[in-house]
């Protein structure tokens, strides 16, 4: 269900502009993610920071491009999201030394220090290709090129949390039972 709940507002989006175009997609994008966060919080009672931001984003550039008819708007979102995410990531862990990750997933995940600060750079350097990807896209292929790759470009996203499910797997420990004492 969870699955369903992330690619909502996405498959909409492309079947609205599939269907219409890309200012009546970009209100149905800027309404479904709305639902798909009302949906979220009702489920688990609080939205994680990432939400918030790219709930903010999609309605900012999403405004921006209905209200000035100007598409470039709504592609350069993901650019905009994939950047701060490289920058935030980078800053956090060489300016203030702090991994991002490890506080996100650190009571669910037991790895060792160097692992963290590996999935960290493997993250920072995700979130830059894919916003060049994006960006390159947005910026010299068509509209409707660049609606298909934002279908399709799921493939990026899960080719690298499935490579990293690999990576980190060999690292996690299986906690042993407990037999109670004599």
């Amino acid at each position: 269900m969870k699955i369903l709940i992330d690619f909502f507002p996405i498959l909409l989006f492309f079947g609205a502009f599939k269907l219409y175009d890309i200012y009546i997609g970009t209100g149905v994008l800027m309404a479904a993610t709305v639902v798909q966060m009302a949906v979220i919080y009702a489920i688990d009672k609080k939205l994680t920071t990432m939400h918030k931001i790219t709930l903010a984003l999609i309605l900012v550039f999403g405004t921006l491009t209905l209200v000035l008819q100007d598409e470039r708007f709504i592609k350069w979102k993901p650019s905009v999201l994939y950047a701060a995410m490289a920058i935030g990531l980078g800053v956090a862990v060489w300016v203030y030394k702090k991994n991002f990750l490890k506080a996100l997933l650190g009571s669910q995940l037991t790895l060792p220090e160097p692992v963290w600060m590996r999935l960290n750079v493997l993250w920072i350097g995700y979130s830059a290709f894919m916003a060049i990807i994006n960006g390159y896209v947005a910026a010299y292929f068509s509209t409707d090129a660049w609606v298909n790759f934002k279908i399709w470009g799921y493939a990026f996203p899960l080719v690298f949390l499935v490579g990293q499910g690999f990576y980190i797997a060999r690292y996690l420990t299986e906690e042993e039972p407990k037999s109670p004492a004599p």
